[in-house]
């Protein structure tokens, strides 16, 4: 593990600059495939002892998390044997049961605990039914039998937009990890999706679709962002004019603060944009928002572009301690995108929400539309209510989530729903609690493996989530070795130039940055997939390959 870095690199990258900068035309998520195949070359390509490889493929490109939530997952798997013993008390036959039934639920409930005290989960399920009753004021034979009826699985979700006892209950644990602990006044509506990528697709197309944004609209983009953010306005669909709002202020030389300028924020103002979308914490530099720029929204809001739309995706909100959303600063212009995805290790479940306050300003600015496009919207969703006018934003979401004419089997799975509701509920106990700080330490010990490794400095920062890190080779360049080193880089080499050798020369796999819209010569690690001394290895690497481009420079301009 602490072998001499410098024996995982030979030499420059096998590729052209010519092929390198055509590769650099793909989005990162692509270019990555790439980057794993070279990575497994080099595994093959180098047997070790008794035929294995001694260089293991590390992939950091991607975020998939390698830690699961146990807890309300051996919750949710009791609840499913309550729910079968539901089941068959009302239609018992070989492999045959019926719907379960609400009335008496939550004393049926209370004696399958009593009666099955070994099987795991059964104490903190326990523990969820009795928060969500105590926090939430929910009937028990109510929220019992949606639990139940819901992990069966045996309904249309009903209402589709999101189940009820779930909407209280995800609500609040918005308001206590996205909302800083208080939900804004009035009602907050939420739409359960299929993840966070379901829910950007939802909002898009309905923004189109009813007039809030039109096809070759100005937009924002505060970036670095995720990279669909930049992908979707991008399509013909859409065309949007789009404005980057950019993350450029350095801490000092040569290290990167990832903080918006105010000139950046303040490009916001102008009223002929439509809409800002944003990560935040941001992708990947994975940082929130600093207290100076929410204020700064705040008065443009309040000033001159009342009628701007933000969407924030916030799926790594729980990182940062004493987390605020935009949507807790700017309640009635914020759609708020979540995903339980990073928090809870469970991608594979695909599980989201979207928030909306039922004052909100999509509503209004659709109220006031034209004549002749609310007379296209009534024909739209004509065929749902009697009076299509008077149709939330966020039911319009629903709707044309199936092409209006499926409205009536739209909504997320409801087995999805509880296992978020059991989330929300694990969150809410002091179990929850001990869970998050303790995800947090692993990205932060990672984070530090890694800078150790790379020998790199960035800036210290409160708000850091630590999900990802996103380095700034080319910052580096020119504050270890001086401006001309950096030059050199970038007249001699493509941006991707040390992925590519990264991946070919010692199986590592990261994102390059310029595909988020951030400098070209950032490359993306993601800290959540591997295992914690691997990002020690992984920092040894760059390293490696960074002072090799510094002895090509030194040998390149002493001759």
């Amino acid at each position: 593990m602490n072998q001499p870095a410098s024996r995982a690199v030979d030499h420059s990258s096998g590729y052209s600059r010519e092929q390198i900068r055509r590769y650099g035309q793909l989005s990162p998520f692509e270019l990555k495939n790439v980057f794993i195949d070279l990575a497994q070359h080099k595994q093959e390509d180098e047997p070790g002892q008794k035929g294995t490889s001694q260089t293991q493929m590390l992939n950091a490109g991607r975020g998939n998390p390698n830690w699961i939530a146990t807890g309300p997952r051996e919750a949710f798997h009791a609840l499913g044997y309550f729910a079968l013993e539901e089941s068959k008390r009302v239609w018992t036959a070989d492999h045959l049961g019926g719907m379960p039934e609400a009335r008496g639920a939550g004393g049926r409930f209370d004696s399958f605990l009593r009666r099955h005290p070994e099987l795991p989960g059964t104490e903190l399920l326990e523990r969820c039914v009795e928060e969500a009753r105590r926090r939430f004021g929910l009937d028990k034979d109510t929220l019992v039998h949606e639990l139940a009826d819901g992990i069966t699985g045996d309904n249309y979700p009903v209402p589709d937009r999101i189940l009820p006892c779930a909407e209280q209950i995800i609500r609040g644990y918005l308001g206590e990890e996205m909302y800083g602990g208080t939900l804004p006044e009035g009602n907050v509506s939420l739409f359960a999706t299929e993840g966070g990528t379901a829910a950007m697709c939802y909002i898009f197309d309905s923004l189109l679709k009813n007039d809030v944004v039109k096809k070759g609209d100005r937009i924002a983009l505060m970036v670095p962002v995720f990279t669909p953010y930049i992908e979707i306005p991008a399509l013909d669909t859409f065309d949007f004019d789009v404005v980057l709002v950019r993350a450029s202020m350095f801490a000092e030389e040569g290290v990167r603060e990832w903080r918006y300028p105010e000139e950046e924020v303040a490009k916001l103002a102008d009223p002929s944009i439509r809409l800002v979308c944003l990560v935040n914490p941001s992708n990947p530099p994975s940082l929130a928002l600093s207290e100076r720029v929410r204020n700064q929204l705040k008065d443009i809001v309040a000033g001159p572009n009342p009628d701007l739309v933000v969407v924030t995706d916030d799926v790594y909100g729980t990182f940062v301690e004493g987390f605020t959303s935009l949507a807790a600063d700017l309640p009635h212009n914020t759609l708020l995108v979540y995903s339980y995805s990073k928090h809870y290790g469970a991608t594979g479940w695909r599980l989201g929400v979207i928030a909306l306050h039922d004052d909100n300003v999509i509503d209004r600015r659709i109220a006031a539309l034209p004549e002749e496009a609310k007379d296209r919207l009534a024909k739209r969703y004509g065929t749902l209510t009697l009076e299509p006018g008077k149709m939330r934003f966020i039911d319009r979401m629903v709707a044309d989530s199936r092409d209006v004419a499926l409205n009536h089997t739209a909504g997320l799975s409801t087995p999805q729903q509880v296992l978020m509701t059991l989330f929300s509920l694990f969150d809410l106990l002091d179990e929850g609690q001990a869970y998050k700080h303790r995800i947090r330490g692993i990205v932060a010990d990672r984070l530090r493996l890694l800078l150790e490794g790379a020998e790199m400095k960035i800036a210290e920062d409160p708000l850091r989530a630590g999900y990802y890190i996103e380095l700034d080779l080319l910052a580096e360049a020119e504050r270890t070795r001086g401006p001309e080193f950096a030059r050199y880089l970038q007249d001699t080499y493509e941006p991707i130039d040390p992925l590519f050798r990264l991946a070919e020369q010692t199986g590592v796999v990261l994102l390059n940055g310029g595909g988020f819209d951030g400098p070209e010569w950032s490359v993306r690690v993601s800290l959540a997939n591997l295992d914690d001394l691997d990002y020690l290895r992984i920092g040894h690497y760059v390293r490696a390959v960074f002072d090799e481009y510094g002895e090509e420079w030194r040998r390149a301009t002493s001759g």
